[in-house]
């Protein structure tokens, strides 16, 4: 895994949507579509204005899915796809059948979640496997809405479940499985709550979510702040962590 770093937050997002552009075309070339599943966040929400604006894109080949969603109801604030629909779909001209929102106001959210995973098989293969799949880095650990302590960390057998209630809402998110299958993992990090998350995710460690992702096909671009616990080089290899030692205490 290669982790690219950045001066800032602007600087972050741009440098994603290329990265976005060029996975899209490149798949679009191989494949003839590109399935892409995106996370929320204030950074995201900038990278995908940057790639409507800005980036030569293939648009009518492309199928939108989500990586999670809190369920809430439709044009909530909280909802991942009511800024996704304010940072994108509204700026480009989708089809309908081309953006795939998890259907959280179903009454039966994990019969949702069924539907949602037989979905992502019609358009990505059985099991699906996603061209590019965009996450995010909470400072307690969690990506998608794969949370600490949630028995959602466990499932092996779906690639789409229903987690507990976390800051107030249950939530439908995409699981390691289908994650970890995905051709190119991209992860958008900035802030400098997520530094000790970010030095425990590139370092593997199980004991947050996030560590639990496969390295294989990923790629982090993250800000000078939330990067600030790694030594990376100029390939943008880590060559350590950097961990806090307590000052020494002189005797007297």
């Amino acid at each position: 895994m290669k982790v690219e770093v950045l001066n800032d937050e602007a600087a972050v997002a741009q440098n994603a949507a290329e990265e976005i552009a060029a996975e899209a075309r490149g798949a679009v070339t191989a494949r003839g579509r590109f399935n892409i599943a995106l996370s929320g966040g204030h950074t995201p929400w900038l990278m995908l204005r940057e790639l409507a604006a800005r980036h030569d894109v293939p648009w009518e080949a492309i199928h939108i899915f989500q990586v999670d969603e809190r369920a809430a109801p439709a044009g909530h604030p909280n909802r991942n796809l009511t800024h996704l629909s304010e940072s994108l779909l509204s700026l480009v001209q989708f089809s309908a059948q081309q953006v795939h929102a998890m259907p959280v106001e179903a009454p039966d959210l994990a019969g949702a979640a069924e539907g949602y995973a037989d979905r992502l098989q019609e358009f990505a293969g059985a099991p699906p496997v996603l061209d590019l799949v965009h996450l995010g880095l909470g400072p307690d650990g969690h990506t998608a809405s794969l949370v600490p302590g949630d028995p959602v960390l466990d499932v092996t057998n779906a690639d789409v479940a229903i987690t507990g209630v976390y800051q107030g809402r249950r939530r439908m998110t995409l699981t390691y499985p289908i994650i970890n299958r995905a051709r190119r993992i991209l992860w958008v990090i900035t802030g400098e709550e997520k530094a000790t998350a970010l030095g425990q995710m590139c370092n593997g460690d199980p004991s947050i979510p996030a560590g639990r992702v496969s390295h294989t096909h990923a790629a982090v671009i993250a800000d000078r702040a939330a990067s600030s616990m790694l030594e990376v080089t100029p390939d943008g290899t880590i060559t350590r962590q950097v961990v806090a030692i307590e000052p020494q205490v002189e005797k007297p």
